[in-house]
């Protein structure tokens, strides 16, 4: 993977996994699962070719849980790669080994999705060779052993890509608009709980949003520049004619959990969701 390029490998190919994630995860209905089901258990839903039986009527059955879910191309790398094509049918002894190594693989495909955005800012080239460094290394854990990969300090290795995360998101946000405008936007501040509000009016540009409540919030119109996206919760967030084009850490999983259409403005690499109206 090129730096700064958001390939394929890191977005879902559900035709080279073993349905993976329809096995590993917990699911609760009340988030917008097919049912309650524990780590482990298959859902009633998948199919023996490893395809979900109602993939074509998520919509209809209002799945949204199922419908914003992203791998980040998890799936096929644990299947193809950590596990040489096995599959968790065949390979029992091999299953738990390979769910583990599962909800790991998302973990590190997604770090390196964000690393990835980051050397896509001209904003960070004083910390570009780090980027590349970081992005390098944990593309290299993900090719370990299943065994080392399960044996990974998670939290230090992401404390490590976090701390560039965020030396990136201050460089492209200072430098787009300035630090003095930080000072203007005390109710757009990180883990705000802007669940339901009405943001169309508000000046966005380089807002610092990360880890933010923005539950069936209208942000149709909006200019989201240089906004910091990372962790926000984007459920049912109306983003009709927003402008997300240059925003920071926007994933498709948010995309997809959001309320738009063809007007939106997406990021380089994200893909606007079959169910979205033209």
């Amino acid at each position: 993977m090129e730096p700064g390029d958001n390939s394929p490998s890191l977005k879902a190919d559900c035709s080279n996994c073993c349905g993976i994630c329809c096995v590993a995860l917990y699911f609760s209905s009340s988030e917008g699962f097919p049912q309650d089901k524990k780590t482990g258990d298959p859902c009633r839903h998948l199919q023996p070719d490893s395809r979900c039986a109602i993939y074509s009527k998520l919509q209809e059955q209002e799945l949204k849980g199922c419908m914003a879910f992203d791998c980040f191309g998890a799936g096929q790398k644990v299947t193809t790669v950590s596990f040489a094509g096995l599959d968790w049918r065949k390979s029992s002894e091999l299953a738990q080994a390979m769910f583990d190594v599962f909800l790991i693989m998302r973990h590190l495909h997604e770090m390196q999705w964000y690393l990835s955005d980051a050397l896509r800012q001209s904003s960070a080239r004083p910390i570009y060779r780090d980027l590349q460094d970081m992005l390098k290394e944990t593309e290299e854990v993900t090719l370990l052993s299943p065994s080392e990969i399960i044996g990974l300090d998670m939290d230090a290795l992401r404390g490590r890509v976090n701390k560039l995360l965020l030396i990136t998101s201050e460089l492209v946000r200072t430098n787009t608009f300035g630090a003095a405008r930080e000072m203007t936007k005390k109710k757009m501040r990180r883990g705000a709980l802007l669940m339901g509000a009405d943001l169309r009016k508000h000046d966005l540009r380089g807002a610092n949003l990360r880890g933010s409540c923005l539950i069936a919030a209208d942000f149709r119109g909006a200019d989201l520049t240089a906004a910091d996206l990372i962790g926000a919760d984007f459920r049912d967030t109306d983003i009709r004619g927003t402008n997300l084009s240059r925003s920071l850490f926007f994933t498709q999983s948010q995309v997809n959990a959001a309320r738009g259409d063809h007007s939106t403005r997406l990021p380089e690499g994200l893909e606007y969701p079959r169910w979205w109206p033209q």
